[in-house]
């Protein structure tokens, strides 16, 4: 009965409410090696399958390379080529027995990256999505080579990308917008690097732009102290973080960050804001509305003063213009899709043919409001939005997500369909908005006092993207605020006021203090992993 609950999407959908009647413990007869006795006591060098595992990749290495038996020379030569891979990549410091539930998205797309630089195939096209995401600058020229070297073996790469030197690199580009949303779908440019940088295109102009290091920062208003950080692979040290400023952690992937913060968030009692990637519950009907809390109200202004194309004796409730209620399309049951399971295949979704996607029955459909059914208001974004509902209370919360860069979402759009970036953003016009001042209907100010810590707020952002959402965190630090980000992108590291270095490695090779203070401090530390890139984007 205790799997058949948890396992299922119900169970996961319920899950804080299980969080506090079950709990989860290491299996005290194989101490979270999975592994039964017979197989843990078969040993090569004195270690078996599962201390092998648990090794670093780089150690898993060496573990293998120490094997002299013949019969494995083989078996040898194949694992050195799959795990030298990984180390290639920048992924040495992860073990082989790690959960693929904990990885980061960049970290799950270059396993698989790796897994086909060996292949024997040819004449393959690779479609990677932004694989640069969660890499520091030194990552990033691991991954260059590794797309070189699939690419040279005869393959076609073909790269949804921002990062300034995985452009750079490429042999074509196709540079789509101008805008995005419905003010995007355009090819803009296509052509080489060069030509690129000569273009007048918004890419374009910020790949010539060079962001250049911050001259004054901002003072503390105070500071946090983390004592004695030594969570997973910290290496015991003290480090304090300014209240009052933007603080970055910059270090490579795997070097300690989340860990700092996850340590700092367990020792500090004062309130926190952590905005991840990770932590935004969703599904096919979960929009931006429903997250926002504005569809009720929506719902209530067509019942109260929608007009119906047909004559009605009495008002119709609240519940007739929900997707998750009475006004459900019955084929599709408001999802909009009628989802087909493959079986061992992946499940095909198809637009409902009965209510076209809008996910709306006829009867809630025959409503209009200012002209518009409600299928049709939710289909408005959020730009539209604003001003088609002028004056209405709940505009502040569309004007977060605008002054986040989400104006061009939909308000029916469905949570699925947006990436690890957008979902983070528009948690963080949540949050903004909960805790903003409001004025008036018209007015909304940013209020003063919190600490947020948000997590690579930058990833899969175009670099006009990350200028925007700079002045945001700008004007909320500027408004009171502390923010702490764990960050890779060079341009938000140069505006920052105060940088924590963490490193060298990734793994067992980081943990360190390599650096605390402002970002022009950090030019002139030899031991800094950080420090070159900077310089050279100056």
């Amino acid at each position: 009965m205790y799997r058949s609950i948890i396992t299922t999407k119900e169970g996961v959908r319920q899950q804080k409410v299980l969080e506090g009647m079950t709990c989860t413990k290491e299996c005290p007869e194989c101490h979270g090696t999975r592994l039964n006795e017979r197989v843990r006591s078969c040993r090569i060098g004195g270690k078996n399958l599962a201390e092998v595992v648990a090794m670093p990749i780089g150690e898993a290495m060496d573990w293998v390379g120490s094997i002299d038996h013949p019969l494995a020379t083989d078996l040898k030569n194949e694992l050195h080529k799959r795990l030298k891979a990984l180390c290639d990549i920048g992924l040495g410091y992860l073990s082989l027995s790690r959960g693929t539930g904990t990885l980061s998205g960049g970290e799950a797309q270059r396993i698989k990256i790796a897994k086909y630089i060996n292949s024997p195939l040819t004449d393959m096209a690779y479609v990677l999505d932004e694989p640069s995401v969660g890499l520091h600058p030194q990552d990033i020229s691991r991954l260059k080579q590794s797309l070189l070297h699939l690419r040279d073996h005869g393959n076609t790469l073909l790269i949804v990308e921002h990062h300034r030197e995985i452009i750079a690199m490429a042999d074509h580009i196709v540079d789509m917008g101008p805008g995005a949303g419905d003010h995007g779908g355009l090819v803009t440019f296509q052509g080489g690097y060069g030509p690129l940088l000569a273009s007048d295109t918004v890419t374009g102009r910020m790949l010539r732009h060079r962001t250049p290091l911050k001259e004054h920062f901002r003072q503390p208003k105070g500071w946090y102290h983390v004592g004695d950080a030594s969570l997973h692979n910290l290496k015991h040290f003290d480090v304090d973080i300014p209240q009052g400023v933007i603080t970055v952690i910059a270090g490579v992937a795997g070097s300690g960050k989340s860990s700092l913060m996850e340590q700092f968030m367990q020792q500090e009692s004062s309130p926190l804001v952590f905005i991840g990637q990770k932590d935004i519950g969703i599904n096919l009907r979960s929009t931006p509305a429903t997250y926002l809390n504005i569809a009720d109200t929506i719902r209530h202004l067509f019942a109260k003063e929608g007009v119906s194309d047909k004559p009605v004796r009495t008002r119709p409730s609240t519940q007739l213009f929900s997707f998750n209620s009475k006004g459900a399309c019955p084929a599709c049951k408001g999802k909009g899709v009628i989802v087909s399971d493959m079986a061992f295949m992946e499940s095909i979704e198809t637009v409902c043919e009965e209510c076209h996607g809008t996910r709306y029955n006829h009867e809630a459909l025959q409503y209009r409001y200012h002209g518009k059914t409600i299928a049709e208001v939710m289909d408005l974004t959020v730009e539209e939005a604003l001003s088609f509902f002028a004056g209405q209370s709940f505009l502040s919360q569309l004007r977060m997500l605008q002054k986040v860069g989400l104006g061009y979402l939909h308000l029916n759009q469905s949570m699925s369909t947006l990436s690890g970036g957008e979902l983070q953003r528009v948690k963080l016009a949540d949050r903004l908005y909960s805790t903003a001042i409001h004025v008036s209907a018209e007015e909304t100010r940013l209020s003063s006092g919190h600490t947020y810590i948000i997590d690579e707020p930058t990833d899969g952002l175009h670099l006009d993207d990350v200028r925007r959402l700079q002045a945001l965190f700008d004007e909320m630090a500027d408004a009171g605020n502390t923010l702490i980000l764990i960050e890779h992108s060079l341009d938000v590291m140069k505006q920052a006021d105060y940088l924590i270095e963490l490193g060298p490695g990734g793994g067992g090779d980081g943990g360190q203090l390599l650096y605390s203070g402002t970002p022009d401090g950090i030019l002139h530390t030899q031991q800094s992993v950080t420090a070159p890139y900077l310089r050279e984007s100056l």
